[in-house]
């Protein structure tokens, strides 16, 4: 099969404890082109991912020993590995298991069973906007007082101190920053942070977002204060007078 430019030498780690799903995963993404490893526990992961950067985790929550919950949380906590994009499984589909699930910081998130096509087409969609915000960085860096984003190496500087972001914190931030001193709706960051059209609920647009911006304001400091909540629509990133 011929291989498109999303999934050309890209690497996948899937991490999943049953067998039939993880060759069920491997075999659609490898026909696909992508190159894929598949482990069964989340101590296992993070030998391999420590081994060698992958571009993408495919990662279930339910894992024996070491969930996946506590994978990503280790993920998200070191700079080395806390921009790796990741797509979570699970077999539950409460609303509230999906929120946890953005909360912990996945980039999607898919309840079994799962159609092979859909994943497929996550997947790619998750790659394809880590690849077009590179793209479309320009080596541009973004300016607002002492904070600085470099767009092009995935950079946040605040008074010269590099920050821990997820990559949806990231865009989140750069969408803030790009349209400073503008109202941006929930359902306009939803579009623009995680490229969701819709399917999805109100109150899950206004959880995910609303997780997303504390923990970015909690990240930022006293520049976190910057992120006004309008009530009842969304949020803007107001630069105080007298700052640059």
């Amino acid at each position: 099969m011929q291989q498109s430019n999303t999934s050309a030498a890209q690497r996948i780690l899937v991490v999943e404890d049953e067998p039939d799903i993880a060759a069920l995963i491997a075999y659609q993404l490898t026909r696909e082109g992508f190159r894929v490893e598949t482990v069964e526990s989340g101590t296992d992961a993070l030998g391999s991912i420590y081994r060698s950067i992958p571009n993408l985790i495919i990662l279930d929550r339910m894992l024996p020993g070491l969930s996946g919950d506590e994978v990503i949380t280790r993920l998200r906590g070191d700079s080395e590995t806390s921009s790796i994009p990741v797509l979570m499984l699970t077999a539950k589909r409460e609303q509230e298991d999906r929120i946890e699930g953005f909360e912990l910081g996945a980039d999607d998130y898919l309840t079994k069973p799962f159609s092979p096509r859909e994943l497929v087409l996550r997947v790619k969609a998750v790659l394809r906007r880590v690849q077009d915000a590179g793209a479309a960085s320009g080596g541009r860096v973004l300016r607002a007082g002492p904070l600085r984003m470099d767009l092009a190496s995935h950079r946040v500087l605040l008074e010269g101190r590099e920050l821990i972001l997820t990559p949806t914190e990231f865009r989140l931030l750069e969408s803030l920053m790009e349209r400073r001193g503008r109202t941006q709706s929930r359902k306009q960051l939803l579009e623009r942070v995680w490229s969701y059209q819709s399917g999805i609920s109100d109150r899950i647009q206004t959880r995910t977002v609303d997780m997303h911006v504390r923990r970015l304001r909690s990240k930022l400091g006293r520049v976190g204060g910057w992120i006004e909540t309008v009530r009842g629509f969304g949020y803007r990133l107001v630069i105080p007078e007298g700052v640059e």
